[in-house]
């Protein structure tokens, strides 16, 4: 979703302070006449004095006035609970409590305040930025540790964990790994040590298992993964934007079929995307398979550099998204171009992989495809979570602004619904379906497997 931010320049009125200057006697007279310091008339300083304190009572009276009564009851309670209450509350233990509730009863799951600290790591993070190991789990209680999503540039990744193998043991040493396995065990495990601090777990992929060393550290993901039949690419370095030729070829692909999985529409992803789009060019592949499983979104800027590549029939003019805020004003969002025909031929084929956490952004670039004749609801293949085929559903988009001048706290909030740019279709609470005509793979838990099987089913 997109995440928009106020642009204020909020400049200070500068008032120039310098004192005036006493004027240095003239060298032709070195008597200078003193100057006369006037008398403090006390009376009149003292009567200032009072009737600033009468109007900023007067002042304070107002704002107190000016208050729900709700507000001015929750004031009352905070005062009566830091004076009588049994344990010292805080103030800012009392509003964490408060927006707590906002965040968990009020809003909806995609909206809530955060604080300067919490802004501030969200900024860092949609821009790619880690610290950690770089493993994403899988969120059924049942299946413990099992990785679900090595992240890109990561220092798991550099150790050669691969999803679907499953965390059963940790330690400092080889010799000192104890069975591990709950979330809760392994993060408590890792909250023992810092970046660049060595460690060491044991993984299981069926009935093999192996031990690898691996640490914490500070990294910049790398969002987009590009493969032939006869090569791999990902990127990698300092800020992940070397294309670097790396990991395993997809032998199940044609000659003249590329495959590129796009993670997130967030970090460097839309520059990541133009530089895999090269080499897939360089290639001299005509047909593309987009795997958007996993991908939960991220800023609609970067979608509409994406979708860009994607818009068949479109017009520079022609929208990519359509958005109607709730009182139904209806705002168009286009792409940054149409790249379409100097990538791909009438006769090219694009197909889809995507399942149950391919949402927002990711169900935005579907619908523009869908409306623009880019692909077709067959060339679309879901991988069942849950046994359930689908995408997420998330048709909905939030703003972030400032909460006050010094740009510091911040909220999030449901603003609008998201349409897709021709047909007005909301996928909001109900996504993609097979009924809609896409094709299905069953899930497996080995990713490179049902990455193989979806693909094998797209291209019959």
């Amino acid at each position: 979703m997109e995440y928009d931010f106020f642009n204020e320049n909020n400049q200070q009125n500068r008032e120039d302070n310098t004192p005036e200057r006493i004027p240095a006697p003239s060298q032709k007279d070195s008597h200078a006449t003193p100057v006369r310091r006037k008398k403090v008339k006390w009376g009149k300083l003292i009567l200032s004095v009072l009737l600033a304190a009468v109007f900023f009572g007067l002042g304070m009276l107002t704002t107190w006035a000016s208050l729900d009564p709700e507000m001015r009851t929750l004031l009352t309670v905070k005062k009566r609970i830091q004076k009588d209450y049994y344990k010292e509350v805080s103030d800012e233990e009392f509003y964490k409590a408060i927006f707590g509730g906002i965040n968990n009863d009020l809003l909806d799951p995609y909206s809530g305040y955060m604080t300067s600290e919490e802004f501030a790591t969200m900024l860092s993070e949609m821009e790619g930025n880690r610290i950690g190991i770089g493993l994403v789990f899988a969120a059924q209680q049942t299946e413990a540790l099992r990785v679900t999503r090595v992240c890109g540039n990561s220092p798991a990744e550099a150790a050669g964990i691969v999803a679907g193998e499953t965390i059963v043991g940790c330690g400092k040493t080889e010799s000192e790994i104890l069975p591990c396995d709950s979330f809760e065990t392994f993060s408590a495990f890792l909250s023992g040590y810092g970046e660049n601090e060595e460690f060491y777990i044991k993984l299981r992929f069926g009935e093999e298992e192996r031990t690898v060393k691996l640490y914490k550290a500070a990294y910049v993901e790398n969002y987009v993964f590009y493969r032939t039949n006869s090569s791999a690419y990902t990127f990698t370095g300092a800020n992940a934007d070397t294309l670097t030729e790396k990991g395993s070829p997809l032998a199940c692909l044609d000659d003249d079929t590329a495959y590129i999985r796009l993670i997130q529409f967030t970090g460097n992803a839309s520059a990541e995307f133009s530089v895999a789009m090269r080499q897939f060019q360089k290639d001299g592949k005509k047909n593309l398979i987009l795997d958007l499983r996993e991908n939960g979104g991220g800023y609609l800027e970067t979608m509409q550099e994406i979708a860009s590549y994607f818009c068949k029939s479109a017009t520079s003019a022609s929208p990519i998204v359509a958005v109607a805020d709730f009182g139904e004003k209806k705002t168009s969002y286009k792409a940054t171009g149409n790249l379409f025909y100097s990538y791909f031929t009438e006769e090219s084929r694009i197909c889809v992989l995507a399942d149950g956490y391919s949402a927002s952004a990711s169900e935005c670039l579907i619908g523009c495809m869908l409306d623009y004749g880019t692909i077709d609801y067959a060339d679309i293949c879901l991988a069942k979570r849950d046994g359930v085929a689908k995408t997420y559903g998330k048709g909905i988009m939030q703003e972030t602004t400032f909460v006050n001048l010094f740009k510091q706290d911040a909220i999030t909030l449901t603003t609008a619904e998201i349409r897709w740019p021709l047909s007005n279709n909301s996928i909001h609470g109900r996504g993609v379906l097979p009924e809609d005509g896409a094709l299905t793979v069953e899930e497996n838990v080995d990713f490179e497997i049902e990455t193989v099987n979806g693909i094998k089913t797209l291209l019959g």
